[in-house]
C-alpha cells in the first residue's frame, strides 16, 4: 500500500506543479489583457478559482501523505507510549470512516444529473470538472491514510 501511496504522491506533485504554473500564467495573462490591452478576460478569475480549488484538494491529500497537517499533541505527549499508538490508530480509523462517507456523497454528487447540466458562468466549462476536485483529492487522501495507518500498525519500535 505504501508503494501505491508513493506513486500517487508523485502524480499529485506533478499535478500540483502544473496547477500552480497554469494559475501563474493565467493571472499574468489576465493582468496584461486588463491593464495593457484594456480588454479584460472575463473568464480568467473564474478559472483561477477552479484551479485553486483543485490545488487545495491535491495539496491537502499530500499533506496527509506526509503527515504535515496541523495537530494538537498535548494529550499524546502526556500518555504512555503503548496508549499513544492505540489513540493514533483510532484517529486514523475515525478519519478513514469520515473519508468513506464524504467520498460516497461526493461521487454521488459529481455524477448526479444536476451537476451534469451545470456550466460555469463566465467560462461555460462543465461544472463537473471543478467539482471533481473533491472526490479526486479525497480518493488520493484515503489511499494515503490507509498506507499511513498500515505503516503505524506494522511499526514495532513505536516512539
Amino acid at each position: 500500500m505504501t508503494a501505491v501511496s508513493d506513486f500517487l504522491a508523485k502524480i499529485e506533485k506533478l499535478i500540483a506543479a502544473l496547477l500552480v504554473l497554469t494559475m501563474a500564467v493565467l493571472i499574468v495573462t489576465a493582468v496584461v489583457f486588463r491593464y495593457f490591452l484594456n480588454t479584460p478576460l472575463s473568464w480568467a478569475g473564474e478559472i483561477t478559482i477552479f484551479l485553486f480549488i483543485w490545488m487545495s484538494f491535491v495539496g491537502g491529500s499530500l499533506g496527509l501523505k506526509y503527515k504535515s497537517q496541523a495537530s494538537v499533541t498535548v494529550l499524546l505527549d502526556r500518555i504512555p507510549i503503548k496508549w499513544k499508538k492505540v489513540i493514533l490508530i483510532l484517529g486514523y480509523l475515525i478519519m478513514l470512516g469520515f473519508m468513506v462517507i464524504v467520498l460516497y456523497y461526493s461521487y454521488t454528487w459529481v455524477f448526479s444529473q444536476g451537476v451534469a447540466n451545470q456550466s460555469a458562468n463566465a467560462s461555460q466549462i462543465p461544472m463537473w470538472i471543478p467539482y471533481s476536485a473533491i472526490p479526486f483529492g479525497l480518493t488520493f487522501a484515503t489511499v494515503h491514510l490507509l498506507a499511513n495507518s498500515m505503516n503505524l500498525i506494522r511499526e514495532e519500535n513505536f516512539e
